[in-house]
């Protein structure tokens, strides 16, 4: 397949070299410091001590990389509408897109029924320029379990995991979705295939919407943030709220909080992606985890005091830390 990759952070940069080794013919859309470091040193890869390099195509002008067969994007939310343009351009007629992203994305609605058949996003997608630009049919949902950290430009750490879920919006088993899982497979990748994606997607942010946040705003890893009685059980409030927006939306929950803590506990000392960037001084994902679930919240009738508070703390630590 010819596949671009958009955003070759942790996460895109582990997939890119990854898909390039497999045989996968990869182009990264790239710029500034990231480009340069891509064209002078190859894409490099660290993982289980050993560090891996592959020459891929990169290159700042989207068009000039050409039509692809799919698109990972593996930038942030807070990117997303920047880079719209550039992913857009590499759209042909059956192009599919695999967003490797956190949070609830742009095209949720798509797919979902009920009160938010087809509804748009404020919080992720403010004008809807981005599902016009990316069109929500066009999309293979995707959820990854994995963690890693971008070390330098172009030099990603994989740390663990290596489950990806991935899944038609319409619930269909398609060509498409065969396809993109052989493809990773045979990277290497653990991959199975979902007839209810946005219930995996729901389901993780149920997972990581507070741990993330309470990590930027305290600096904490995650094993301290558990170990603190009043911190766990704040979170576990956060996350009953985010259970009955589930339950109102077709993405039930039957999972405990404190199972999953105990999940998340085995895991140790981890740095969140959202503390990593609050320590870079980059944009945190404020909207796609918590902004869109409050406004799905709204939508449905669902009170929401302490997502409410956690938000509203998290927005003025950013706003604060940037001034």
């Amino acid at each position: 397949m010819r596949i671009a990759v958009v955003g070759a952070g942790a996460i895109g940069g582990w997939m890119a070299v990854r898909l390039a080794q497999s045989g996968q013919e990869i182009s990264v859309f790239a710029r500034g410091e990231t480009l340069d470091a891509v064209r002078r040193n190859g894409l490099r890869l660290t993982a289980n001590g050993d560090t891996h390099r592959v020459d891929v195509a990169a290159g700042d002008d989207a068009s000039a990389l050409g039509p692809q067969d799919l698109v990972v994007v593996g930038v942030k939310g807070t990117a997303l509408a920047e880079v719209a343009p550039a992913i857009a351009a590499m759209l042909g007629p059956q192009t599919a897109i695999l967003p490797a992203m956190n949070g609830v994305p742009w095209w949720f609605t798509h797919g979902l029924g009920g009160v938010l058949s087809e509804a748009t996003l404020t919080a992720v997608d403010p004008d809807g320029r981005i599902s016009a630009m990316l069109p929500p049919e066009r999309v293979v949902g995707c959820v990854v379990h994995a963690s890693g950290a971008r070390v330098a430009p172009g030099h990603a750490i994989h740390q663990n995991g290596n489950r990806f879920i991935i899944g038609e919006p319409l619930g269909i088993e398609s060509t498409r979705l065969a396809q993109i899982r052989e493809t990773l497979a045979a990277a290497g990748f653990d991959v199975e295939t979902s007839g209810c994606i946005h219930m995996d997607i729901w389901y993780k942010l149920w997972g990581n919407m507070t741990m993330n946040p309470i990590s930027a705003l305290t600096g904490a890893l995650t094993d301290r943030i558990l170990d603190d009685d009043l911190v766990r059980a704040f979170a576990l409030s956060v996350m009953n709220e985010a259970a009955e927006i589930g339950r109102h939306i077709g993405c039930p929950i039957s999972e405990s909080g404190l199972n999953r803590m105990q999940l998340t506990r085995k895991l140790g000392a981890i740095k969140t992606s959202m503390l990593q960037d609050a320590e870079a001084g980059r944009p945190l994902e404020i909207d796609a985890l918590l902004g869109a679930p409050r406004e799905i919240a709204a939508k449905t009738g669902v009170a929401t005091p302490y997502m409410d508070a956690l938000h509203g703390l998290v927005r003025l630590y950013a706003t604060a830390s940037l001034a």
